[in-house]
Protein backbone atom coordinates (compact mmCIF):
# COMPACT_ATOMS: atom_id res chain seq x y z
CA UNK A 1 0.00 0.00 0.00
CA UNK A 2 1.23 3.54 -1.04
CA UNK A 3 2.11 6.09 1.60
CA UNK A 4 -0.52 8.21 0.43
CA UNK A 5 -2.77 5.67 0.97
CA UNK A 6 -1.75 4.74 4.31
CA UNK A 7 -2.43 8.23 5.43
CA UNK A 8 -6.36 7.88 3.94
CA UNK A 9 -7.03 4.84 5.87
CA UNK A 10 -4.94 6.73 8.74
CA UNK A 11 -6.99 10.05 8.73
CA UNK A 12 -10.20 7.86 7.73
CA UNK A 13 -9.98 6.04 10.98
CA UNK A 14 -8.37 8.56 12.71
CA UNK A 15 -6.02 6.45 14.10
CA UNK A 16 -4.54 8.78 17.30
CA UNK A 17 -7.46 8.79 19.11
CA UNK A 18 -8.09 5.03 19.31
CA UNK A 19 -5.41 4.56 22.49
CA UNK A 20 -8.17 6.66 24.21
CA UNK A 21 -10.45 3.47 23.98
CA UNK A 22 -7.51 1.36 25.08
CA UNK A 23 -7.12 3.88 28.10
CA UNK A 24 -10.62 3.41 29.14
CA UNK A 25 -9.75 -0.47 29.23
CA UNK A 26 -6.72 0.34 31.04
CA UNK A 27 -8.51 1.94 33.98
CA UNK A 28 -10.67 -1.50 33.89
CA UNK A 29 -7.49 -3.18 34.63
CA UNK A 30 -6.23 -0.83 36.87
CA UNK A 31 -9.19 -1.29 38.91
CA UNK A 32 -9.39 -4.84 38.38
CA UNK A 33 -5.53 -5.07 40.00
CA UNK A 34 -6.57 -3.49 43.02
CA UNK A 35 -9.58 -5.46 44.05
CA UNK A 36 -8.27 -9.03 42.55
CA UNK A 37 -4.49 -9.31 43.17
CA UNK A 38 -4.62 -12.64 42.76
CA UNK A 39 -6.15 -12.92 39.09
CA UNK A 40 -5.09 -15.90 37.23
CA UNK A 41 -2.86 -15.05 34.05
CA UNK A 42 -5.67 -16.04 31.66
CA UNK A 43 -7.42 -12.85 33.14
CA UNK A 44 -4.66 -10.31 32.17
CA UNK A 45 -4.83 -11.81 28.48
CA UNK A 46 -8.90 -11.50 28.66
CA UNK A 47 -8.13 -7.99 29.43
CA UNK A 48 -5.52 -7.56 26.27
CA UNK A 49 -8.33 -9.48 24.15
CA UNK A 50 -10.72 -6.72 25.35
CA UNK A 51 -8.59 -3.72 24.77
CA UNK A 52 -8.56 -4.87 21.26
CA UNK A 53 -12.35 -5.22 21.08
CA UNK A 54 -12.45 -1.77 22.27
CA UNK A 55 -10.60 -0.66 20.03
CA UNK A 56 -11.84 -2.02 17.06
CA UNK A 57 -15.68 -0.73 17.96
CA UNK A 58 -13.98 2.90 18.18
CA UNK A 59 -12.26 2.52 14.75
CA UNK A 60 -15.59 1.37 13.08
CA UNK A 61 -17.43 4.14 15.17
CA UNK A 62 -14.92 6.45 13.20
CA UNK A 63 -15.33 4.76 9.64
CA UNK A 64 -19.02 5.24 9.86
CA UNK A 65 -19.22 8.39 11.02
CA UNK A 66 -17.38 9.79 7.56
CA UNK A 67 -19.91 7.22 5.96
CA UNK A 68 -22.80 9.18 7.19
CA UNK A 69 -21.50 12.05 6.66
CA UNK A 70 -20.11 12.27 3.05
CA UNK A 71 -22.69 14.30 1.39
CA UNK A 72 -21.91 16.83 4.42
CA UNK A 73 -18.32 16.66 3.75
CA UNK A 74 -18.45 16.96 -0.03
CA UNK A 75 -19.36 20.42 0.66
CA UNK A 76 -17.77 21.53 3.66
CA UNK A 77 -14.32 18.97 3.83
CA UNK A 78 -13.44 18.01 0.82
CA UNK A 79 -10.36 16.86 1.75
CA UNK A 80 -11.21 14.17 3.96
CA UNK A 81 -10.56 10.73 2.62
CA UNK A 82 -14.09 9.37 1.27
CA UNK A 83 -15.57 12.81 -0.33
CA UNK A 84 -11.46 13.53 -2.03
CA UNK A 85 -11.67 9.87 -3.75
CA UNK A 86 -9.14 8.48 -1.82
CA UNK A 87 -11.26 5.87 -0.53
CA UNK A 88 -14.22 4.66 -1.63
CA UNK A 89 -17.35 4.20 0.02
CA UNK A 90 -17.78 0.66 -0.76
CA UNK A 91 -14.94 0.31 1.14
CA UNK A 92 -15.15 2.68 3.98
CA UNK A 93 -18.47 0.45 4.11
CA UNK A 94 -16.98 -3.05 4.03
CA UNK A 95 -14.13 -1.58 7.05
CA UNK A 96 -16.28 -0.28 9.35
CA UNK A 97 -18.63 -3.80 9.26
CA UNK A 98 -15.31 -5.30 9.59
CA UNK A 99 -13.83 -3.62 12.48
CA UNK A 100 -17.82 -3.82 14.01
CA UNK A 101 -17.87 -7.70 13.38
CA UNK A 102 -14.27 -8.07 14.81
CA UNK A 103 -15.36 -6.22 18.00
CA UNK A 104 -17.83 -8.53 18.94
CA UNK A 105 -15.98 -11.10 18.04
CA UNK A 106 -13.10 -10.28 20.51
CA UNK A 107 -15.52 -8.98 23.03
CA UNK A 108 -17.31 -12.60 23.42
CA UNK A 109 -13.62 -14.16 23.30
CA UNK A 110 -12.90 -12.31 26.13
CA UNK A 111 -14.77 -13.64 28.36
CA UNK A 112 -13.53 -17.32 27.99
CA UNK A 113 -10.16 -16.90 29.46
CA UNK A 114 -9.39 -16.88 33.43
CA UNK A 115 -13.31 -17.87 34.24
CA UNK A 116 -14.89 -20.78 35.43
CA UNK A 117 -17.31 -20.01 32.62
CA UNK A 118 -18.07 -17.84 29.83
CA UNK A 119 -18.73 -14.38 30.79
CA UNK A 120 -21.39 -12.94 28.62
CA UNK A 121 -20.79 -9.64 30.14
CA UNK A 122 -18.03 -8.19 27.53
CA UNK A 123 -20.44 -9.17 24.45
CA UNK A 124 -23.19 -7.55 25.62
CA UNK A 125 -21.57 -4.51 26.53
CA UNK A 126 -19.91 -4.10 22.84
CA UNK A 127 -23.51 -4.75 21.48
CA UNK A 128 -24.24 -1.54 23.58
CA UNK A 129 -21.58 0.51 21.68
CA UNK A 130 -22.60 -0.74 18.37
CA UNK A 131 -25.85 0.02 18.56
CA UNK A 132 -24.97 4.05 20.78
CA UNK A 133 -22.18 3.82 18.08
CA UNK A 134 -24.46 3.69 15.01
CA UNK A 135 -27.27 5.77 16.29
CA UNK A 136 -24.99 8.68 17.17
CA UNK A 137 -23.39 8.40 13.72
CA UNK A 138 -26.74 8.03 11.88
CA UNK A 139 -28.15 11.33 13.14
CA UNK A 140 -28.09 11.93 17.04
CA UNK A 141 -24.93 14.07 16.40
CA UNK A 142 -26.75 16.78 14.88
CA UNK A 143 -29.54 17.01 17.11
CA UNK A 144 -28.99 18.67 20.95
CA UNK A 145 -28.54 15.52 22.26
CA UNK A 146 -25.83 15.04 20.03
CA UNK A 147 -23.20 15.04 23.40
CA UNK A 148 -25.22 13.14 25.08
CA UNK A 149 -25.27 10.09 22.77
CA UNK A 150 -21.22 10.44 22.23
CA UNK A 151 -20.94 10.51 26.64
CA UNK A 152 -23.03 7.30 26.13
CA UNK A 153 -21.03 5.16 23.81
CA UNK A 154 -17.74 6.05 26.16
CA UNK A 155 -20.25 5.60 29.34
CA UNK A 156 -20.40 1.92 28.03
CA UNK A 157 -17.17 1.59 27.05
CA UNK A 158 -15.79 2.32 30.41
CA UNK A 159 -18.16 -0.34 31.84
CA UNK A 160 -16.96 -2.45 29.33
CA UNK A 161 -13.59 -2.39 30.57
CA UNK A 162 -14.75 -3.62 33.97
CA UNK A 163 -16.96 -6.05 32.82
CA UNK A 164 -14.60 -8.62 33.89
CA UNK A 165 -14.26 -8.02 37.29
CA UNK A 166 -16.69 -9.56 39.32
CA UNK A 167 -19.34 -7.59 40.81
CA UNK A 168 -18.64 -8.68 44.28
CA UNK A 169 -14.92 -7.17 44.05
CA UNK A 170 -16.52 -3.91 43.11
CA UNK A 171 -20.59 -2.83 43.01
CA UNK A 172 -22.20 -1.50 40.29
CA UNK A 173 -22.87 1.60 41.88
CA UNK A 174 -19.17 2.25 41.56
CA UNK A 175 -19.01 1.21 37.90
CA UNK A 176 -21.46 3.51 37.27
CA UNK A 177 -20.09 6.32 39.32
CA UNK A 178 -16.63 6.31 37.43
CA UNK A 179 -18.48 5.41 34.34
CA UNK A 180 -20.22 8.79 34.98
CA UNK A 181 -17.10 10.79 35.15
CA UNK A 182 -15.72 10.12 31.84
CA UNK A 183 -19.37 9.93 30.76
CA UNK A 184 -20.00 13.67 31.86
CA UNK A 185 -16.54 14.79 30.36
CA UNK A 186 -17.23 13.60 27.06
CA UNK A 187 -20.32 15.39 27.23
CA UNK A 188 -18.58 18.54 27.62
CA UNK A 189 -15.81 18.05 25.44
CA UNK A 190 -18.24 17.35 22.46
CA UNK A 191 -20.38 20.75 23.33
CA UNK A 192 -17.21 22.40 23.02
CA UNK A 193 -16.33 20.76 19.46
CA UNK A 194 -20.02 21.15 17.72
CA UNK A 195 -18.80 24.38 16.64
CA UNK A 196 -14.97 24.12 16.35
CA UNK A 197 -15.46 24.94 12.22
CA UNK A 198 -17.04 28.18 12.61
CA UNK A 199 -17.09 31.02 15.05
CA UNK A 200 -18.04 29.41 18.25
CA UNK A 201 -20.30 31.61 21.07
CA UNK A 202 -18.68 32.08 24.28
CA UNK A 203 -21.17 31.35 26.42
CA UNK A 204 -21.61 27.93 24.87
CA UNK A 205 -17.69 27.05 25.09
CA UNK A 206 -18.35 28.33 28.69
CA UNK A 207 -21.20 26.21 29.63
CA UNK A 208 -19.28 23.14 27.84
CA UNK A 209 -16.17 24.52 30.00
CA UNK A 210 -18.73 24.27 32.99
CA UNK A 211 -20.00 20.69 32.29
CA UNK A 212 -16.15 19.17 31.86
CA UNK A 213 -15.53 20.94 35.40
CA UNK A 214 -18.24 18.92 36.72
CA UNK A 215 -16.84 15.75 35.82
CA UNK A 216 -13.35 16.40 37.68
CA UNK A 217 -15.82 17.34 40.75
CA UNK A 218 -17.84 13.94 40.18
CA UNK A 219 -14.14 12.29 40.41
CA UNK A 220 -13.75 13.90 43.76
CA UNK A 221 -16.95 12.35 44.64
CA UNK A 222 -16.12 9.01 43.79
CA UNK A 223 -13.03 9.08 46.04
CA UNK A 224 -14.60 10.45 48.51
CA UNK A 225 -17.09 7.54 48.50
CA UNK A 226 -14.12 4.76 48.63
CA UNK A 227 -13.06 5.80 51.68
CA UNK A 228 -16.58 5.71 52.84
CA UNK A 229 -16.74 2.46 51.94
CA UNK A 230 -18.51 -0.14 54.47
CA UNK A 231 -19.63 -3.74 54.79
CA UNK A 232 -18.15 -5.64 51.34
CA UNK A 233 -17.06 -3.00 49.96
CA UNK A 234 -14.92 -1.79 53.14
CA UNK A 235 -11.26 -3.35 51.11
CA UNK A 236 -11.78 -0.17 48.88
CA UNK A 237 -10.88 2.13 51.46
CA UNK A 238 -7.40 1.18 51.34
CA UNK A 239 -7.21 1.74 47.64
CA UNK A 240 -5.54 4.66 45.64
CA UNK A 241 -2.65 7.33 46.55
CA UNK A 242 -3.55 10.55 48.57
CA UNK A 243 -1.80 12.28 45.77
CA UNK A 244 -5.04 11.97 43.91
CA UNK A 245 -7.04 15.24 44.11
CA UNK A 246 -3.42 16.81 43.20
CA UNK A 247 -3.34 14.77 40.10
CA UNK A 248 -6.88 15.76 39.58
CA UNK A 249 -5.81 19.59 39.56
CA UNK A 250 -2.91 18.78 37.48
CA UNK A 251 -5.22 17.65 34.78
CA UNK A 252 -7.37 20.62 35.11
CA UNK A 253 -4.50 22.85 34.12
CA UNK A 254 -3.69 20.65 31.46
CA UNK A 255 -7.07 20.76 29.77
CA UNK A 256 -8.58 23.92 31.28
CA UNK A 257 -5.49 26.44 29.50
CA UNK A 258 -6.21 25.84 25.99
CA UNK A 259 -10.05 25.89 27.04
CA UNK A 260 -9.57 29.03 28.63
CA UNK A 261 -7.89 30.78 25.73
CA UNK A 262 -10.39 29.55 23.47
CA UNK A 263 -13.39 31.04 25.28
CA UNK A 264 -10.84 34.01 25.11
CA UNK A 265 -10.64 34.00 21.70
CA UNK A 266 -13.02 31.18 20.08
CA UNK A 267 -11.44 31.20 16.32
CA UNK A 268 -11.78 27.75 14.90
CA UNK A 269 -7.83 27.59 15.24
CA UNK A 270 -8.16 27.81 19.04
CA UNK A 271 -11.31 25.91 19.72
CA UNK A 272 -9.65 23.23 17.85
CA UNK A 273 -7.07 23.41 19.84
CA UNK A 274 -8.79 22.69 22.76
CA UNK A 275 -10.67 20.05 21.51
CA UNK A 276 -7.56 18.31 20.48
CA UNK A 277 -6.10 18.64 24.23
CA UNK A 278 -9.43 16.99 25.49
CA UNK A 279 -9.42 14.27 23.22
CA UNK A 280 -6.00 12.67 23.72
CA UNK A 281 -6.23 14.36 27.31
CA UNK A 282 -9.29 11.58 28.14
CA UNK A 283 -6.01 9.31 28.65
CA UNK A 284 -4.68 11.56 30.99
CA UNK A 285 -8.01 11.28 32.39
CA UNK A 286 -8.33 7.84 32.61
CA UNK A 287 -4.63 7.49 34.16
CA UNK A 288 -5.65 9.47 36.99
CA UNK A 289 -8.46 7.43 37.65
CA UNK A 290 -6.76 4.46 38.00
CA UNK A 291 -4.63 5.94 40.29
CA UNK A 292 -7.89 5.83 42.20
CA UNK A 293 -7.61 2.26 42.69
CA UNK A 294 -3.98 1.38 41.76
CA UNK A 295 -2.05 3.78 42.99
CA UNK A 296 1.12 6.11 41.46
CA UNK A 297 1.29 2.86 38.69
CA UNK A 298 -2.26 3.71 37.24
CA UNK A 299 -0.16 6.40 36.01
CA UNK A 300 1.37 4.15 33.69
CA UNK A 301 -2.06 4.57 31.60
CA UNK A 302 0.11 8.13 30.20
CA UNK A 303 2.36 5.83 28.36
CA UNK A 304 -0.52 5.67 25.66
CA UNK A 305 0.02 9.16 24.94
CA UNK A 306 3.54 9.65 23.51
CA UNK A 307 2.23 7.76 20.43
CA UNK A 308 -1.28 9.43 20.03
CA UNK A 309 0.45 12.38 20.14
CA UNK A 310 3.48 11.54 17.55
CA UNK A 311 0.40 10.07 15.31
CA UNK A 312 -1.27 13.47 15.76
CA UNK A 313 0.95 15.07 14.02
CA UNK A 314 0.76 13.31 11.43
CA UNK A 315 -3.22 12.40 11.10
CA UNK A 316 -5.79 14.54 12.44
CA UNK A 317 -8.02 13.47 15.86
CA UNK A 318 -10.96 15.50 15.41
Amino acid sequence: MSRARTLAFAQLLRIPNVFTAFADVALGACAASAVLPSAPAGFWIAYAVLALASGCLYLAGMVWNDVFDLAEDTKARPFRPLPSGRVAKGTAVALGTLLFGAGLALAAAAGLPGQPEWNHEPLVFACGIVAGVLIYDAGAKRTPGGPVAMAACRFLNVLFGLSLVPEAALDIEYRLHLAAVVGFYIIGVTWFARTEEGKSRKRDLALAASVIAVSLLLALLLRAKLHAASGPSKHLTQLGTVAFPYLLVGFGFLVGRPIARAIGDPSPRAVQAAVKRCVLGLVALDAVLATMFAGLPGLLLLLLLPPALVLGKWVYST
